[in-house]
């Protein structure tokens, strides 16, 4: 039960750390974009990494918020803005929290089995330090006059 309240406490942040995603998302509706990979040579990291490993390389120290069996999120507060470093034990788990988070406007920075939320610019620093994919997703809100729309 602890387990699922953790999934689902994390799942309910997900708006607050997809604000931080800018306004120019240009993929299709629900539709994520993705930017070329940086090799995990150049970056230095073989994928899967840690929450650790990972704040490491972007010039943090994480401070775990979710100890799951489905995912471990850590928060980073730095001086060029705060961001969620999240690692899943299996690939599926990740497909998954995309999935999720494609029904709102973000961008994260996306590699095997883990996935980084901050601001785009942000993302970009890090992509050269941790590899990755910088995914844009538009969100999935319903159209005006939609049924369930308001």
């Amino acid at each position: 039960m602890a387990r699922g309240a953790a999934v689902v406490g994390s799942l309910a942040l997900l708006p607050l750390t997809s604000a931080c995603g800018g306004g120019d998302e240009t993929a299709a509706q629900g539709k994520p974009s993705r930017t070329p990979t940086v090799s995990a040579q150049q970056a230095q990291v073989v994928a899967p990494a840690k929450v650790e490993v990972l704040a490491g390389l972007t010039g943090c120290t994480a401070k775990i918020r979710v100890e799951a069996d489905e995912l471990r999120e850590g928060v980073c507060h730095t001086a060029s803005g705060d961001y969620l470093i999240t690692t899943f034990p299996e690939e599926r788990f990740k497909e998954t929290w995309l999935e999720t988070a494609g029904v709102y406007q973000g961008t994260y920075l996306v590699g095997m089995r883990w996935v980084i939320s901050a601001k785009p610019k942000l993302l970009e620093q890090f992509r050269p330090k941790v590899g990755g994919d910088i995914v844009r997703m538009s969100g999935m809100a319903p159209a005006p006059g939609a049924p369930g729309s308001t």
